[in-house]
């Protein structure tokens, strides 16, 4: 298992790391807020050579706004992963499934998850639709050992000193990059590609 993060504007642009693979990034939420930190986030990760994914918030509202706006905010690159974060009561199964496959269409070659936690999995969602990959939250259960039947790629295991924590399910970077469709670590240089156009249209 792969180890990693997840920030927000709770956490500092300084966030750890050392020892960690990969790391997911706040970047939006509903069709008005974005996370002020969201870019030295990403630029963290990046300069520590780590695997990229971004997440956006759902909130009540047009999934096809929010997709784009989303999408509106940031400039692609090869492997970077696209998330909803599914979290809000009032976003039901068929909106997340619907954000889902909009930004599926939007970013093609991009993978597009869904985060949301146990209780959500189990109780709201009626579709098992996560789309390349399910990120499940359940810090009731060690890292690598979520309480649920669908395959996992991603598990949120802890919160604690205010870090969410997550491990991924791939047995090296080389097997997570290859999946996410990230360039290798070895053909990445110090002085990054340029960044490619926000998705929009």
């Amino acid at each position: 298992m792969l180890h990693g993060i997840d920030v927000s504007s709770y956490q500092s642009e300084k966030y750890p790391v050392d020892d960690i693979d990969f790391a997911f990034v706040k970047v939006t939420e509903g069709t008005s807020y974005t996370n002020p930190k969201w870019v030295a986030q990403r630029d963290r990760a990046r300069k520590a050579g780590l695997v990229v994914g971004y997440y956006h918030f759902g909130s009540g509202g047009s999934m096809t706004a929010q997709g784009d706006y989303f999408l509106g905010k940031i400039k692609l690159r090869a492997g970077d992963i696209l998330c909803f974060d599914w979290e809000s009561t009032s976003v039901t199964c068929a909106e997340k499934d619907a954000w889902l496959a909009h930004v599926k269409r939007k970013a093609p070659g991009h993978k597009v998850v869904l985060y949301c936690n146990r209780d959500y999995w189990l109780h709201r969602d009626t579709t098992s639709e996560a789309g390349d990959g399910l990120w499940i939250a359940d810090p009731e259960h060690a890292a690598g050992h979520p309480a649920v039947k669908h395959p996992w790629t991603f598990h949120q295991y802890s919160s604690a000193g205010n870090l969410d924590r997550d491990v991924a399910n791939f047995a090296d970077v080389a097997a997570l990059r290859s999946w996410a469709g990230a360039p290798s670590a070895a053909a990445e240089t110090d002085e990054a590609p340029p960044e490619g156009e926000p998705v929009s249209g």
